[in-house]
């Protein structure tokens, strides 16, 4: 698992959603898998269920159109089939690219976030823990909990980050 998917994964499961990631779908008779999901994400409370695709790659938006889209069908067919197959056929699947740049709006079926605009939603909500030494997020999370240090500090020492 690459860390943006490190921290997609953290961020979603941290929110109280049920997390799924690096998933093989779809196996093949002959051996092999049909396709793999990265993260997927089920939040018990809100009936929320979202697969994201995070990608860094820098391929022309032709080639891309055909990988995101077989990713997200991949996750239409098997999402509430094998990844969790007790969430109700009713309930959308919210699909996301994320991508480093979002100069379009839809790939493959999918939205597109850029990874700025996603880290900026994490660093956001993080920022609301305020200080570690009062509310730290669980250390399990080692990627957000690193972002409240960095964002929030750890307590109201006077420390002003020029090394004084």
């Amino acid at each position: 698992m690459n860390h943006l998917e490190n921290l997609i994964r953290q961020y979603y499961e941290w929110q109280g959603y049920i997390v799924r990631s690096n998933i093989k779908v779809g196996k093949l008779a002959h051996g092999g898998w049909e396709g793999e999901l990265d993260v997927v994400a089920f939040h018990p409370e809100t009936k929320h269920l979202i697969h994201l695709e995070p990608s860094i790659d820098a391929n022309p938006w032709d080639i891309r159109e055909k990988r995101f889209t077989k990713k997200f069908n991949a996750g239409e067919k098997y999402i509430r089939n094998e990844v969790f197959p007790w969430v109700s056929k009713d309930i959308p699947i919210e699909q996301v690219a994320v991508l480093i740049t979002s100069t379009h709006k839809e790939l493959g079926g999918g939205k597109v976030k850029s990874i700025d605009e996603f880290t900026h939603e994490v660093v956001s909500e993080v920022e609301k823990q305020g200080k570690m030494r009062k509310n730290a997020i669980p250390e399990h999370f080692d990627l957000l909990r690193t972002i409240q240090l960095i964002k929030c500090g750890y307590s109201n020492s006077g420390y002003s980050g020029n090394g004084k």
